[in-house]
């Protein structure tokens, strides 16, 4: 039942063509499955709707994958063409180092010969140019929890504002909603933990933060509690042009948390 499960929702680990590969594995799957076991994977199956990405978004093709991999195992420098967020095409040759998943992506972490310094590049941009090689005497990895170096790299280092947070939730309870592309975090003591994370603006990193659901104190930059300050002010203000049109305001802002009304009425975190 667990692999059948496992195939049902593979469509959603970010790799090109899982989806159809795993429907194919599954109907041999289910041919040699006791009528018990059967029972309760079609019963998983009828009642079970997935929340899946769009078809094409961010999606990397399995051939580069075994073809990253290839070069990590054989230690072999990997020459490639890689298309950064805006688009534009460089050449890179580096010296790869491991592949690390995410639920949503995966990296390749690599030493980059050009620029002398290890670097993340996610392989759904990436595009092999071989031939590979030479051989290489693999370097000391950048980190010795390389999940968490990169998951610090994604979710500060790639953007323009960072911040640390102090959430008033112990740490295993923050790991629930804070997932590894999201931030990093660090315990401080039994009910409270510090967030290190980073958004494209003040905006969206206030955002972001509010849509935790838990409370929490600004520890840095000071620029970041100024700009929740504007902003609860203006919020105020569209709570008392509300109240002045006799609309009804919730008490609770927290449980609109950004999204509809309605929306957010029908969803539970618990």
């Amino acid at each position: 039942v667990a692999v059948a499960v496992g195939l049902r929702t593979a469509a959603g680990n970010g790799v090109e063509g899982i989806g159809e590969a795993s429907v194919r594995a599954l109907a041999k799957l289910e041919q040699v499955l006791p009528g018990r076991l059967r029972g309760r994977v079609s019963a998983l199956n009828e009642f079970t709707v997935p929340m899946l990405r769009g078809p094409g978004r961010d999606t990397v093709d399995p051939a580069v994958l075994t073809e990253l991999a290839a070069v990590c195992r054989d230690g072999e420098r990997l020459r490639f063409g890689y298309r950064d967020h805006g688009g534009a095409v460089s050449r890179r040759t580096v010296e790869p180092h491991r592949l690390v998943c995410t639920e949503r992506r995966w990296y390749l972490v690599a030493w980059d010969l050009d620029r002398e310094a290890w670097r993340t590049f996610r392989a759904d941009r990436i595009e092999p140019r071989p031939p590979h090689g030479p051989r290489f005497t693999p370097r000391p990895p950048p980190a010795e929890d390389l999940a968490a170096y990169v998951s610090e790299g994604v979710s500060q280092h790639a953007y323009a504002v960072r911040a640390v947070v102090r959430l008033r939730v112990p740490a295993e309870a923050a790991a629930g909603i804070v997932g590894p592309s999201d931030g990093v975090l660090e315990p401080v003591d039994a009910d409270s933990c510090l967030l290190r994370t980073g958004a494209v603006n003040l905006d969206v990193l206030v955002i972001h933060i509010m849509m935790l659901g838990c409370e929490f104190e600004v520890v840095e930059p000071p620029a970041l509690t100024d700009r929740i300050r504007a902003l609860r002010g203006l919020l105020g203000r569209a709570l008392e042009g509300a109240a002045e049109h006799g609309n009804s305001v919730p008490g609770d802002l927290n449980s609109v948390g950004g999204m509809g009304a309605g929306a957010a009425a029908a969803v539970d975190n618990s």
